[in-house]
């Protein structure tokens, strides 16, 4: 019985790429595998086909024969369709295993750390160097990072063969996976360094010098290269991010590069104005209350606020007064206070103009309801 050409097989045209050819064969292979086909003869032929025919095509120097002479060409260098499927597995599926012969030289970067640092709005706005405590790993100076006593090597895993996967096979299936003895690396350490107890890192704090510039907020941060976990096998330390968080501060709040603050005046400032002293960051200013002002009236001192990091113009302070209501009022105080509301009646709306207009809503709302 002749046999049918392998390009044929496998569905392919003869300028198929070998990625083409892998996933043609992956598809016939799935299809007619004996394990989804029991006692199915036809299909177990099919099979074999396939494998012979991938075996040949997946191979440069076989394929470029085949071409040529057709399968004189490969005779007898095929295994006549009895090919390990497990090999033509790796074949197709191997790439998708990352490291699967790899392992023990595998280098991996150290994990990044986060450090969250309080700062004072004070702080936070004019910047300061901070001296930070953080617990790390770093590399082990005694044995370099390779975990082994010094003057002595890391061996390779006995139970992987040094590849730092081993395979486990389930009927139709060969899967790899990350050795259970070396973790992947691929070596097991027989005299463990004394100092890291084979581990290849330590334990420590380091302190470092932070900058933090001007105007940083909340959530801000400064990144520091190389100060983070120490990295696998030699591999570069991470990084540490320093994120900022600034406390609530007594007096002002803060809202990009504006600051907000409540002024209690008294009611004879309101009423007859003056000149208050008010804080900002950078020192006492001096805020002119016009006579008549009104509770809740915003005053805007300019460039009295932030400068944000990424910006050098700066924002406002913006000041709200709220009128403070007289506490333990004295005999007189309290005489003028009468005298001054009977005169107040007598003026009418035109002192109190809001509190009028107010009633007389009011009252109109409350006729709609009754009429």
């Amino acid at each position: 019985m002749s046999k049918r050409d392998y390009y044929d097989v496998l569905s392919v045209a003869k300028d198929a790429s070998d990625g083409e050819i892998k996933k043609a064969y992956r598809r016939v292979a799935m299809k007619y595998h004996p394990d989804r086909n029991p006692d199915d003869k036809e299909a177990e032929e099919i099979f074999k086909e396939a494998n012979e025919a991938f075996e040949v095509l997946s191979d440069r120097e076989k394929r470029a024969r085949y071409d040529q002479f057709g399968h004189a060409g490969v005779e007898g260098q095929t295994h006549g369709g009895a090919a390990d499927f497990s090999n033509i597995f790796d074949n197709i599926f191997g790439d998708i295993f990352e490291g699967g012969r790899g392992g023990r030289n595998h280098v991996r970067k150290g994990s990044d750390l986060r450090y969250n640092m309080e700062l004072t709005l004070e702080d936070a706005v004019k910047g300061k160097e901070v001296q930070i405590q953080i617990p790390t790993t770093v590399t082990c100076g005694t044995c370099g990072g390779s975990g082994a006593k010094p003057g002595t090597q890391p061996v390779d895993c006995s139970t992987c063969g040094g590849h730092g996967q081993v395979r486990m096979q389930q009927g139709f299936f060969s899967v790899q996976q990350t050795c259970p003895r070396c973790k992947g690396t691929g070596k097991q350490i027989k005299h463990p360094c004394p100092n890291c107890y084979g581990r290849g890192f330590v334990e420590e704090t380091k302190t470092l010098s932070v900058k933090v510039p001007p105007g940083v907020d909340n959530g801000d941060r400064i990144r520091l290269n190389g100060e983070g976990q120490a990295g696998l096998h030699g591999g570069p330390s991470g990084d540490l991010y320093v994120e900022m968080r600034v406390k609530p501060h007594a007096i002002f709040e803060r809202d990009g590069s504006h600051l907000h603050c409540v002024i209690p005046i008294s009611f004879a400032d309101a009423a007859l104005g003056g000149e208050l002293e008010v804080p900002t960051l950078d020192g006492k200013v001096k805020l002119k209350i016009p006579p008549e002002t009104q509770t809740g009236k915003l005053f805007r001192l300019r460039q009295k606020g932030v400068t944000p990091i990424r910006s050098r113009v700066a924002g406002d302070l913006l000041c709200r007064v709220v009128i403070e209501t007289p506490v333990q009022l004295t005999v007189r105080q309290k005489e003028i206070l009468e005298e001054f509301q009977t005169i107040g009646k007598e003026q009418g709306s035109r002192q109190s103009p809001k509190k009028t207009t107010w009633f007389d809503g009011v009252k109109k709302f409350v006729d709609g309801l009754t009429s």
